[in-house]
């Protein structure tokens, strides 16, 4: 089986990961136009040429952290499963808690939504944005470039670097964004051998909540210059609670709402949130949002 993979080095951490649960596995390293630095306004520019690959019949399968997958796949293409999600929730480094830190601290995030919600929380914190990979990002923290980082606590783990997390923010306040923690195994609608190979290493509750997270991420429209957090959990093996965060790049406003609904059809749960986050002004706050960040 070839497996597309982006490659920086989480992306081929998480691709060997797949390859060895599967029992087998030739790694195909793409670089994207996320990874050249072109911009876009959704998040196609980190899977475009896998999907196109998989369209081609290049490769059999794309592993994508599923935060990074756009609502609408290209056409043909489908996500088949997902494996056990490891951490979802973000964590910090450089500080034991977020009150640790003074105010004017410079606290470096690469995410809209987690520059948002730490605004919401900390307004006399100095957010700036620091980018690049993990490695790079941490980095900078140990040279002082900034006070401390928010960054997804599975990254970290995958990649060997959970010595550097120094605290976990709680899902219920700082809501992940949809799927984090999650891969994401793409690949084509008619490809039987594939999806049987997937389904054989698919965790059916975490299919179940990544489901729920992008239904509702997608009937809100959101795109990447809108602050959305969707964190679905597990409650008894047939019921989920889904959990949502939406507010303004500057933090101040946000709405958050959880809603809990059956495991067994995670979109009708999605739905229903969306329209009690609707009610409550949420596509209203987003459009404002999408300005304010344009």
């Amino acid at each position: 089986m070839r497996i597309g993979t982006r490659s920086s080095p989480l992306a081929l951490a998480q691709a060997k990961l797949i390859a060895q649960m599967l029992g087998t596995g030739e790694l195909v390293p793409m670089t994207t136009a996320g990874d050249r630095g072109q911009s876009s306004a959704d998040k196609s520019r980190w899977v475009l040429e896998l999907e196109q690959s998989l369209r081609a019949g290049e490769i059999d399968l794309a592993v994508h952290s599923a935060k990074d997958v756009p609502g609408e796949l290209a056409d043909g293409l489908e996500l088949l499963g997902s494996p056990r999600r490891a951490r979802p929730e973000d964590v910090l480094c450089g500080a034991g808690t977020l009150a640790d830190l003074q105010s004017g601290a410079r606290v470096g995030t690469s995410s809209l939504r987690r520059a948002a919600q730490l605004r919401s929380i900390r307004e006399d914190l100095e957010v700036t944005s620091v980018t690049g990979n993990v490695d790079t990002r941490l980095r900078k923290l140990h040279e002082g470039a900034v006070d401390a980082l928010v960054l997804a606590g599975a990254g970290l783990e995958r990649l060997g670097r959970g010595e550097e997390i120094d605290a976990v923010l709680e899902a219920d306040r700082f809501v992940p964004s949809p799927g984090q923690g999650t891969l994401a195994l793409e690949g084509r609608a008619d490809d039987e051998a594939t999806r049987a190979a997937v389904q054989a290493i698919t965790d059916s509750e975490t299919f179940a909540c990544l489901l729920a997270e992008r239904s509702l991420a997608r009937s809100l429209q959101a795109s990447c210059h809108t602050p959305l957090g969707a964190h679905a959990r597990m409650l008894d093996g047939a019921r989920l609670q889904l959990r949502a965060w939406v507010g303004l790049p500057d933090g101040s406003h946000w709405i958050a709402d959880e809603l809990e609904g059956a495991a067994s059809d995670p979109r009708s749960l999605a739905a229903a949130l969306c329209e009690r986050l609707r009610a409550a002004g949420a596509c209203e706050l987003l459009a404002e949002a999408e300005e304010m960040a344009v």
